[in-house]
């Protein structure tokens, strides 16, 4: 099996009113892709939709056979930037373009921009990032917003020439007077953006109170795995980062293996609470398996399967999320999976938003913990109002559609109330999910069937080894 890298980035970029005659750049970034199989709606039916909206709208890639009744449900986070932020992604489309595209015979006595790419300047009446009307600081609906990315020289045109500038120089850039580039690593004079993980670890340290994450997948960190630590070989390079980001304890490499540093940083994250005696929590959402064929078995088999799951009718729902919110105070959404591919930013293509709402922070909250206060006044009384983040909101509707319902108790995720409330309704929903009889139901979040032991050993719940209907090993296979 050969495997290749992609372009993984998924953004869509128009122009919108901006009022009295102008236009405006407007930005989507996050985890869907332009095909089918992508419409679903909260509730996943299996069934109820197959020969109505969905009825032209097959994609179950677990069966290799077209035969199955119902697509596989999907689940998916995306994001709409307005604002300065919506250029910088604008930017990143015209450095990709204008690396794919080459001049050819007399064109190449001219500039790309004259065979591939159209100025922006000349659009009639299209505002520049110069000319958006930023969002007043005093705003406390306003928002900031950061686009990061993973991804290298070979794949963009506009990096520094020389590597030795790559972190301090500047350079007059066609939308910003001066733009300083930053979170640029080289390596064998590949110049490399993985501005993407960085913001993952600097949000995991950053949290304080709990972290939310879905994700395609949850890899990496292998430098700290009990077993299989000489898995892969290393290439012929370090990646070196600024002393104030990477722990001197986690040296990195541009490896063959899965060393980003996200799943150690939440492990020394949870520890240093149990330390300090302070709660936390972390919650962790992804699929119950990778997309494809859980096992590598013939299409009898999976014909096999297919009237297994028909006479069951259940089935996963796909989450492709690629997010993560912490403290409902700051949220990442873009193409980015936890694993190397993504976060490496040699392999892979991404692209991910982070954002936050100034007036929403920790350090403007005075009581409540899920919004700032704001005082008003009559001549009676003197008051403070909670008002919530639309940060909590969002993660609010994502709990109501994958627990079925809304509960106090999800206000405050990091409290032992709601940790365990969440995993009494998970364990019931896997018991519920897992059962011979068919019965509908109410949340879709299971717990994920396994058990670890005081020494940290994982294995399968007794009983349930394999996913249901469809076979393959719930721990999977290190040989499969």
């Amino acid at each position: 099996e050969v495997g290749i890298y992609t372009h993984h980035q998924k953004t869509v970029i128009v122009d919108t009113d901006a009022g009295y005659g102008k236009r405006r750049i407007l930005a989507f970034v996050g985890g869907l892709d332009l095909c089918d199989g992508r419409y679903d709606s909260p509730q996943h039916p299996l069934f109820r939709t197959s020969q109505t909206v969905h009825a032209n709208d097959f994609h179950n890639p677990t069966f290799t056979v077209k035969t199955l009744i119902f697509k596989e449900p999907w689940h998916d986070m995306h994001s709409k930037i307005d604002g300065p932020a919506a250029y910088d992604v604008l930017a990143n489309f015209e450095e990709r373009w204008l690396k794919a595209s080459k001049p050819h015979g007399l064109n190449k006595l001219r500039t790309s921009y004259d065979d591939s790419l159209l100025r922006i300047e000349r659009v009639q009446d299209l505002l520049g990032i110069n000319d958006q009307p930023y969002h007043d600081d005093r705003d406390p609906e306003g928002w900031h917003v950061q686009i990061f990315r993973s991804i290298d020289s070979n794949s963009v045109k506009g990096f520094p020439k020389d590597s030795r500038e790559a972190t301090n120089k500047m350079r007059q850039d066609r939308w910003v007077k001066w733009v300083m580039y930053q979170n640029l690593v080289c390596g064998k004079n590949v110049l490399i953006d993985m501005s993407i993980h960085t913001a993952y670890v600097k949000a995991i340290r950053s949290a304080q109170h709990f972290i939310y994450i879905e994700n395609q997948y949850f890899i990496g960190s292998s430098f700290n795995w009990s077993s299989h630590k000489s898995l892969g070989k290393d290439h012929f390079f370090d990646i070196y980062f600024t002393s104030d980001f990477v722990d001197h304890r986690f040296p990195y490499l541009i490896t063959s293996r899965a060393n980003n540093l996200i799943p150690m940083e939440i492990a020394l994250k949870i520890a240093s609470k149990i330390r300090a005696r302070e709660r936390f929590a972390v919650y962790v959402l992804i699929p119950m398996w990778p997309e494809g064929v859980p096992t590598g078995f013939a299409t009898q088999r999976i014909l096999y399967w297919q009237g297994l799951s028909r006479k069951s009718r259940r089935f996963m729902i796909y989450v492709h999320s690629k997010g993560m919110i912490v403290d409902d105070e700051y949220v990442i959404i873009g193409s980015a999976n936890i694993n190397q591919r993504s976060m490496e930013g040699t392999r892979d293509t991404e692209i991910a938003m982070g954002a936050y709402q100034p007036h929403y922070s920790w350090a403007t909250k005075l009581l409540n913990p899920r919004g700032q206060l704001s005082r008003k006044t009559n001549c009676v009384l003197s008051f403070f109002l909670p008002i919530f983040s639309e940060i909590y909101g969002y993660r609010m509707s994502l709990w109501a559609e994958h627990l079925g319902l809304v509960d106090d108790r999800f206000t405050q995720p990091e409290s032992l109330e709601c940790v365990s409330y969440v995993r009494s309704l998970s364990e019931a929903n896997w018991r519920q999910f897992a059962a011979d009889e068919v019965s509908e139901m109410r949340g879709h979040l299971l717990k994920y069937p396994v058990e670890v032991d005081p020494k940290g050993k994982v294995s399968s719940l007794p009983g349930h080894e394999n996913f249901p209907d469809v076979g393959g090993q719930i721990i999977g296979s290190f040989t499969a």
